[in-house]
């Protein structure tokens, strides 16, 4: 298990109002700490991550949940965008989408995700795949620094 005590930040990619809400309250009841920022669209996504205009003094995420259907700036290049990365690819990436489609799941794995979700519109079993992504990701996995 992870011994690093600090809060982590999971930083979720997601326009739709509803899933933000219910993925807050998924992860308020795991025992990780973690803070939660969002980005409603693509281009928030990557000012936030570059640190560019009022996130001039925003942390680097632990983790990162990417829809891929957003608004200004499509999921698949906002993930394409952060591997290219040198000071970004080290964040793992869960891209959690209602997206099933084959060439979705080929292409985002094609850009090195670390983990293709698909959502379920179960209350339930969405909670179950959000508290399972904490536990491993926040709880067992070993992340690289924050720090870039």
């Amino acid at each position: 298990m992870a011994t690093d005590a600090r809060p982590k930040t999971i930083f979720l990619v997601e326009d739709n109002r509803g899933d933000i809400r219910l993925i807050q309250e998924a992860l308020k009841s795991t025992a990780a700490p973690c803070e939660i920022v969002i980005a409603r669209d693509g281009m928030e996504a990557m000012a936030y991550l570059h640190r560019q205009g009022e996130f001039a003094e925003a942390t680097t995420p632990d983790l990162i949940l990417l829809d891929l259907n957003l608004p200004k700036k499509d999921g698949r290049e906002v993930l394409a965008d952060i591997k290219a990365s040198d000071a970004l690819k080290h964040i793992p990436i869960i891209v959690l989408t209602t997206s099933r489609n084959e060439e979705d799941i080929c292409k985002s794995y094609d850009l090195h995700v670390n983990c293709y979700i698909s959502k379920s519109r179960n209350l339930t079993q969405l909670f179950k795949i959000v508290q399972g992504i904490e536990a491993f990701w926040l709880e067992t996995a070993t992340l690289p620094s924050s720090t870039p």
